[in-house]
């Protein structure tokens, strides 16, 4: 995980109060962009946050074990190993990084005002453009026995994890009645020897479509009227879960090794909210094939604007067409 004992680490120093370039979150997105923006000599300057969101610097993948379907790392590699490897090319090429978090921004004119948290009573700091990455959190239960099963068993996100050895050929379970509840569990059955699919009520919220292809797969059991009230398991593995029938009240236990959270997640935009344009589910809204946001100036990246793919690679993606963006909108305000 990267180091979080100093405030800063930077190459070049750049200058404290105003910027050309900042990037808030420090994820795939972040440290692609960050990468692409030191390279063009433009001094991006990152703040990665302290715990922001709930998450050390790195964003989700920090909570990740076992990465296997990012290109370049055949034989795997940690979550957090794999952001310390970003955190250091961006080093590498000037980037400037601060372990904090920023609390208050100002986006209703340029040059844009930012404060950094437990300095909102002083003067601001300005930048020409931002780039937002502050990611998406997946919604949790909380049930008990949960954060010893995080990423032990618990997930939520069957793309990245399904195929981790620990689940193949075991009985999973998905929690979820909509679309996103069927698709993983139609991709869990690649690997499963049996899907449970939990559904609080008597049908499924999902598309007509999907819940007949769930419903149709011999490899899955959909459970009714059924809610998760603990994760049991050795301490190091999950290996079962408690369940209980929400019309009865009856309780037992369901032998699995895997349980996938599909019960949506929370983007990261409390910080901008009412600033710029946001969909109904609170995610930045991006002209599409672009990370332009409805402020000039304003880039957004990464899982904060991509609710359907939430994928490493693909927050990588769109934070190198955020630098991009910015440093041709910069380029071309020079010249004018």
């Amino acid at each position: 995980m990267a180091p979080i004992t100093h405030e800063t680490t930077t190459a070049p120093a750049a200058d404290s109060k105003h910027n050309k370039v900042v990037i808030i979150g420090s994820g795939p997105a972040g440290h692609t962009a960050a990468i692409y923006l030191a390279r063009a000599n433009l001094k991006p300057v990152m703040f990665e946050g302290m715990l922001a969101n709930g998450f050390a610097a790195g964003g989700q993948l920090t909570t990740t074990t076992d990465v296997e379907n990012f290109p370049g790392f055949p034989t795997g590699i940690r979550g957090p190993e794999m952001m310390d490897l970003f955190r250091q090319q961006s080093l590498k090429f000037g980037t400037t990084i601060h372990t904090e978090t920023i609390s208050k921004i100002d986006l209703s004119s340029r040059p844009f005002k930012y404060w950094r948290e437990y300095a909102e009573d002083e003067a601001p700091e300005t930048a020409d453009t931002v780039i937002i990455a502050t990611g998406a959190s997946a919604r949790r239960l909380n049930l008990p026995g949960e954060e010893t099963y995080w990423q032990s068993g618990i997930s939520a996100c069957a793309v990245c994890d399904g195929a981790v050895p620990i689940f193949r050929n075991k009985p999973l379970a998905v929690i979820g009645g909509g679309d996103s509840a069927c698709e993983e569990g139609m991709y869990l059955t690649k690997y499963a020897s049996h899907v449970y699919v939990l559904v609080r009520r008597d049908v499924l919220r999902a598309s007509k479509v999907m819940a007949k292809r769930l419903l149709a797969h011999p490899k899955v059991t959909v459970l009714w009227n059924t809610a998760p009230v603990e994760a049991k398991g050795d301490g190091d593995l999950l290996q079962s879960i408690t369940i209980k029938d929400t019309k009865t009240g009856e309780v037992k236990d369901l032998p699995v090794n895997g349980l996938f959270y599909a019960i949506g997640h929370e983007p990261a935009t409390s910080l901008i909210k009412g600033q710029l344009a946001l969909d109904n589910d609170g995610y930045i809204i991006t002209e599409p094939g672009t990370s332009v946001t409805s402020v000039k100036g304003v880039f957004a990246a990464g899982d904060v604007q991509d609710k359907k793919y939430r994928q490493a690679i693909t927050s990588a993606g769109t934070g190198c067409v955020a630098a991009l963006e910015a440093e041709r909108l910069l380029a071309e305000e020079e010249e004018h």
